[in-house]
């Protein structure tokens, strides 16, 4: 073991100045991500805005390996080891460096993602333009995070020279492999190819009110593969994304959140249709969910012994709609059971009054 002058003249062992130069990185490491992430907290503190706190959330923990790390990688030019041994302290090393630094990626789109979600929020009466954005932000988000953790696994598995044997083992054997592999990627091309579509041409976005399966509900996430749909009962519907190309579905929000209500009464033909007009009137007008564009009553249809009529109410999004309806469809029920009784629906039995004597028998007796 090789020993060199230190302080007070006292020889050290090169092993433990080593150590030293290791623990004194690892310790300007830490150092300087204190300052940084005090700093960070100092704006947060005066500033209080929503970015610095995101930022401090999602990039505080891996950034605090990751500089300590760094320094540790520069140091090992500055200690004196066996060649082999130092080539292998590297690798690790650097192969901990690369995971990290794709963690901070992630992490910073995270970042990015809170920063438009914060600006176009989604709780808003008319949020199309916000859906819009949205749709295309998480779809975009997760294709770049698979791609960063790909390249990710592709550059440590490269840095093995093992790895890059059977690697180029595969590329000799692409002729029957690749077919096969054509073959096993087709449906997940096929998918990452709707996903684009969707995301671009948006024929669903997140938060679109949804008819599809026979089930209402709202579009609650849109994966590379898959949609999640959120049913009223709080059940999920999860489908392939190329569902929404290849088959038909019911988009109610698909231009704007209003929406139109229809409440249908089937009753009596003697029932005064202006005194129906007049009791919708005065029901929307109280009504806080009515954003007063629409307010009609129409006698649409008649049955043999029934009359159709349909109100028809406007509302600033389907879960104000539905709610409307239910509340039009009860005041109008106890509208008409209250000053019109007569008028619910009834079967009629006629008999014309004369007696056929004939076919009478006679009473026993």
């Amino acid at each position: 073991m090789q020993y060199i002058d230190d302080f007070f003249g006292y020889p050290i062992p090169q092993f433990f100045q080593n150590i030293i130069i290791a623990v004194t990185a690892v310790a300007i490491g830490i150092l300087l991500t204190f300052i940084i992430r005090k700093t960070f907290k100092f704006f947060s503190r005066y500033w209080a805005t929503f970015q610095i706190e995101s930022i401090i959330k999602h990039l505080n923990g891996p950034v605090s390996v990751f500089v300590p790390l760094l320094l540790l990688n520069i140091s090992l030019g500055f200690m004196v080891m066996n060649l082999v041994f130092k080539v292998q302290i590297g690798r690790i090393i650097e192969i901990s460096l690369t995971i990290l630094f794709a963690v901070i990626l992630i992490r910073a789109i995270k970042v990015l993602e809170d920063h438009f979600y914060h600006k176009y929020d989604l709780n808003k009466e008319d949020n199309l333009k916000e859906r819009k954005i949205r749709t295309q932000l998480q779809f975009i988000r997760k294709f770049v995070v698979s791609l960063i953790v790909l390249v990710t696994v592709a550059i440590v598995l490269l840095s093995f020279e093992s790895m890059r044997k059977i690697g180029a083992g595969l590329l000799t054997g692409v002729g029957i492999g690749g077919i096969i592999i054509g073959f096993a990627a087709q449906k997940s091309l096929g998918n990452l190819l709707a996903g684009f579509q969707i995301a671009f041409t948006q024929p669903i976005r997140i938060d679109d009110v949804l008819i599809v399966e026979g089930e209402w509900g709202r579009v609650e996430e849109i994966t590379l593969t898959y949609v999640v749909v959120s049913i009223w009962d709080q059940r999920r519907l999860v489908l392939p994304i190329t569902y929404f190309i290849e088959k038909p579905f019911q988009n109610w929000t698909r231009v704007s959140a209003q929406l139109l209500g229809t409440v249908f009464l089937y009753l009596d033909y003697t029932i005064p249709i202006p005194a129906l007009r007049e009791e919708l009137t005065r029901i929307l007008i109280d009504h806080p969910l009515w954003d007063k564009r629409v307010n009609v009553v129409q006698l649409t249809d008649n049955k043999e012994s029934t009359v159709e009529v349909r109100f028809l109410m406007s509302a600033r999004n389907s879960g104000q709609a539905f709610d409307l309806r239910c509340d039009v469809r009860e005041g109008m029920i106890d509208f008409i059971r209250t000053n019109y009784p007569e008028s619910l629906p009834k079967t009629r039995v006629e008999f014309n009054g004369k007696r056929d004597e004939s076919t009478l028998l006679p009473f026993p007796a």
